[in-house]
């Protein structure tokens, strides 16, 4: 199955409203007038041409800290917890004169907690961060001077033409442009994005169901304007 892939289109840019509506005008409702979404200009199986729209990158992160930022938010974390911010509070007046004990015997338990939980973040942190760059480095081919090249996800790019496999995993949004089944129809599962294990039925059209061997796919080039 070959596939193009196109620019991740913005949350209800792709309504008959919109794109009957000039980018110049306003839509009136109520209080609000949100401004109608502009054009992106997107080129086909040409890497160069899209250089200049700076699209965002195929490659995914799911941590939630880095070197810089792992200690001052770990620590937003932990004092969000209630438990952990009335310690905290206790372990304060502990340091004041007016208090009747040590506050070793406050900030030393406090310290040992945040410490065990600090070290339970970078670790799951880790794991996600070793996930990433397996996802990341999966290949996947890609149509380049005629011929399918592998390559890392991560360097996939808007506008790039890739054949996906059979029981194979698509890297990001793709455009069904041809399959191996004479009829131009391919069956994709959806369990990883909304847990359906039934298949859905997609058809090409009819004058891209040729375009499975990397001589055929590399006419497949232009424009294609996104809302």
């Amino acid at each position: 199955m070959a596939g193009w892939r196109g620019s991740r289109s913005r949350p209800g840019g792709g309504s008959p409203l919109a794109e009957r509506i000039p980018s110049s005008r306003t839509i009136q409702l109520g209080r609000v007038q949100p401004q109608a979404p502009g054009h992106r200009t997107v080129f086909c199986n040409d890497r160069e041409a899209n250089v200049n729209a700076k699209f965002k990158g195929n490659s995914i992160s799911t941590t939630k800290y880095n070197i810089l930022t792992f200690l001052p938010k770990g620590l937003f974390e932990q004092f969000r917890r209630v438990a952990n911010s009335y310690f905290l509070m206790i372990s304060l007046l502990s340091c004041t004169p007016v208090s009747p004990v040590s506050p070793i015997t406050n900030v030393v338990p406090l310290s040992m907690v945040l410490f065990v939980s600090l070290v339970k973040e970078a670790y799951e942190d880790w794991k996600r961060l070793q996930n990433d760059k397996a996802i990341n480095n999966s290949s996947i081919e890609v149509l380049q001077d005629r011929r399918w090249e592998s390559i890392p996800w991560k360097k996939l790019q808007v506008g790039d033409i890739v054949r996906v496999r059979q029981d194979g995993f698509f890297p990001a949004d793709l455009l069904f442009l041809a399959s191996s089944n004479s009829d131009g129809v391919c069956y994709t599962e959806t369990a990883n994005l909304d847990g359906e294990t039934n298949l859905k039925i997609r058809k090409a059209l009819e004058r891209t169901w040729d375009y499975v061997i990397p001589e055929k796919a590399s006419e497949f080039n232009g424009l294609y304007l996104s809302v």
